[in-house]
């Protein structure tokens, strides 16, 4: 943290107050000049903090008053690059991990192209079962480059992002990315994990993030139970 950009350290901090919902939708968040006296910063440096909070979708700028914060979206944005979390909100996800990340070798089937240093470095692979409102919602499988990610096999990911992991500890940010989706029957475990139906169609996913990091993008296998819950996606 202490290496990290002064923008940056207040942009983590607003962000999080926001997913907390200690800034509530339709609320001001502090004036560029409080936040400047506050946490004595200059004001390009406020502003960059605040911009990026509006990429994120979790505030809009508006002349003559302010930074108001957004309503989170009702439906679920595994489509969009700011990552599931972000998406609902902290206070409705809850992450069961399935498996631990581990160090191992790439599938020798893969769904996208790896770059050489992708292939040579191995990848960190990680399992997990996101519920909202206590349903399991989703099932996800990841991908990591084995790349400068330093006792990332050794760090918690029980109810916590992986992007907010990886974007605090490790600067890694989503720039943009690729997906493919299907609808397809799921086999027996996908039935059990999901606490499906027979015969109840899931949305499978694959997809490449790309990130700000040369040769290192994340990829993603999703199993999405839509009976109750629609998505969106913005790119």
């Amino acid at each position: 943290m202490d290496n990290m950009p002064q923008y940056r350290k207040l942009y983590e901090l607003l962000r999080k107050n926001i997913l907390n919902g200690i800034y509530e939708e339709g609320s001001l968040l502090p004036s560029e000049n409080e936040l400047c006296a506050v946490h004595g910063m200059t004001r390009p440096t406020v502003r960059h903090a605040l911009d990026s909070l509006v990429k994120d979708g979790l505030i809009i700028k508006k002349q003559g008053k302010g930074s108001i914060v957004r309503k989170p979206p009702q439906n679920i944005g595994i489509l969009s690059i700011a990552g599931t979390a972000s998406a609902i909100g902290v206070r409705y996800l809850r992450t069961e991990i399935l498996q631990k990340p581990e160090i191992r070798p790439w599938p020798e089937e893969f769904p996208f192209e790896l770059s050489e240093p992708e292939k040579e470095a191995g990848c960190i692979y990680m399992e997990r079962l996101r519920f909202v409102d206590g349903q399991p919602v989703f099932y996800d499988i990841n991908h990591l480059p084995n790349l400068n990610l330093p006792r990332l096999t050794s760090r918690s990911f029980e109810n916590k992002s992986l992007f907010e992991m990886l974007r605090k500890h490790y600067q890694v940010e989503i720039l943009g990315g690729e997906q493919k989706l299907k609808a397809i029957i799921p086999d027996r475990k996908i039935k059990r994990l999901l606490n499906l139906r027979n015969r109840t169609p899931v949305l499978y996913i694959e997809r490449k993030l790309i990130t700000n990091k040369e040769a290192f993008n994340i990829y993603s296998t999703i199993y999405f139970n839509s009976e109750k819950h629609s998505i969106y996606g913005s790119f």
